[in-house]
């Protein structure tokens, strides 16, 4: 049968804490060792590494928009051959998100991140030493496929490797990261040409590679390809040297057995009735995360800072300075407050900070209104920025890694990533012709998402801190609880 999954769990320690021998309370059984597990220096160091991939993820969406005057003075490029170079980032991460769960279950957590940042180097490359807007389009392409594989596997092997009651925040580094390396890419644009800022997007990368064969694979997906030594050793370097993991190891073996014995799920099994609530969970937060207007504030932020008598620079600093701490703080209160409290608060702002810009759309229209149609904008845009930060950016691929029954997270987060993705080139390409439609409108129509948001969560999306996986799939999916205990 079935026990707790090693992803299941209380999370309600701090994100990290001192290393330390096992003392008293840590008995033969190995009780405190599976309830409240310590950060060890391994598993710092293992996170650190995996996520200089969330780093690499941020470089490339933040490098675009620095790198734009000076590559189309220098190339020569037209404006719709600029957007094409900065659009088919996202396309070549659709094509890496659609392969990037059956990658990963082939050559591993770290094949997979290693395999991801030969296409970004590669990308990178293509781009410093480029010509024309043809190698430009394949550096970015290359990139994007790099960065879908890397938006899977990197929360996946955080989340497989931290012990259940540190998962939530160290997971959520993933998203802590992107954010640092979007604002230092867009920082350091200001400082150097594009061809140099090309060339120290490959430096994370390389610090991965280079990395990579000093941390150990996930026990996980050791344990499920037969390497049950392999598992053992990985864990204990995880875990500490004088750490008790024996029931650990057998939660992680029951695990993967009861994987060996149920078929393997294919995209198409998803969508039988038993995988229903997880899957509308899992796509949904995704599809409302990028339809809730992310990328319309990124792309109309600077306008509306220098509309508001700010350069374009302070207000990109101002953003920064609402990211990082918000979304640090995010990462603190997950093991505290849980998901839905995260999500509730985070929609909650989201939705008016865009109430807020719609509505300064409407003041310039207005006689003896238009001053304040600036301020409005200027506070919107911070406060969305703030909100999303907080939890919309990170939870939803927290609770993607939970929510899914073990023989179909491949498949599943393969097409979980791959419609996050979509989205985002759906916005990105129809936010133009909606702001000539209505800009007013257009951030209305975000505002709404962003409140159905609030009822989503509020009526779906279970809170999965301090619950284990049999607990978990039998609110969530009997059916398929009913199966594995069958075959248990």
């Amino acid at each position: 049968m079935v026990k707790e999954s090693i992803e299941e769990g209380q999370l309600s320690s701090p994100l990290i804490v001192a290393d330390k021998p096992c003392e008293n309370g840590c008995s033969g059984d190995g009780h405190e060792e599976m309830g409240g597990s310590s950060a060890t220096s391994v598993l710092v160091l293992s996170t650190l590494i995996a996520v200089c991939g969330s780093y690499v993820f941020g470089t490339a969406v933040g490098y675009s928009s620095p790198a734009e005057s000076g590559i189309m003075d220098e190339l020569g490029l037209s404006l719709a051959e600029y957007s094409l170079f900065g659009s088919i980032l996202t396309i070549g991460a659709m094509l890496g998100a659609i392969a990037s769960g059956r990658i990963a279950d082939l050559i591993g957590r770290r094949g997979a991140m290693g395999f991801s940042e030969v296409f970004c180097i590669m990308g990178w490359l293509a781009v410093v030493f480029s010509k024309d807007a043809w190698w430009l389009d394949f550096g970015r392409l290359s990139i994007g496929c790099g960065m879908g594989l890397l938006s899977y596997v990197v929360p996946v092997y955080i989340a497989e490797i931290t012990p259940k009651n540190l998962r939530g925040g160290f997971t959520t580094v993933h998203q802590l990261m992107i954010c640092c390396g979007s604002s230092i890419t867009f920082l350091l644009g200001t400082l150097v040409n594009w061809r140099i800022l090309a060339l120290i997007g490959t430096i994370p990368c390389l610090i991965q590679i280079v990395g990579l064969p000093f941390i150990p694979e996930s026990p996980r997906w050791l344990a499920r390809s037969g390497r049950w030594q392999d598992c053992e050793a990985a864990l204990q370097r995880l875990r500490g040297e004088s750490a008790i993991i024996s029931q650990e190891a057998a939660e992680i073996k029951d695990y993967s057995e009861t994987l060996q014995r149920l078929s393997e799920a294919t995209i198409l099994d998803l969508f039988q009735w038993t995988y229903a609530r997880s899957l509308i969970v899992g796509v949904g937060l995704m599809v409302l995360q990028q339809f809730g207007g992310v990328n319309a504030i990124v792309f109309y932020a600077s306008a509306i800072f220098v509309s508001a008598g700010f350069s374009g620079h302070v207000g990109s600093i101002a953003m920064v300075a609402v990211q990082i701490p918000m979304t640090t703080l995010g990462t603190i209160l997950m093991d505290k407050s849980g998901r839905r409290p995260l999500l509730l608060a985070s929609a909650a702002g989201t939705c008016l900070g865009c109430f807020f810009v719609g509505i300064s759309f409407l003041l310039q229209g207005l006689q003896g209104w238009k001053e304040l149609g600036p301020i409005c904008a200027l506070l919107g845009v911070l406060i969305y920025d703030g909100a999303f930060s907080l939890g919309m950016g990170g939870i939803p691929w927290v609770i993607m890694s939970e929510i899914f029954p073990i023989n179909m997270k491949g498949s599943a987060g393969s097409l979980v990533t791959l419609v996050s993705w979509l989205g985002s080139w759906i916005i990105s390409y129809a936010f133009n012709f909606l702001m000539k439609w209505s800009s007013a409108g257009t951030f209305f129509i975000f505002s709404s998402i962003c409140g159905i948001t609030v009822l989503f969560v509020a009526k779906l999306v279970p809170e999965t801190k301090g619950r284990t996986l049999e607990e978990i799939q039998a609110s969530m999916n009997p059916l398929s609880t009913k199966d594995i205990h069958s075959i248990s």
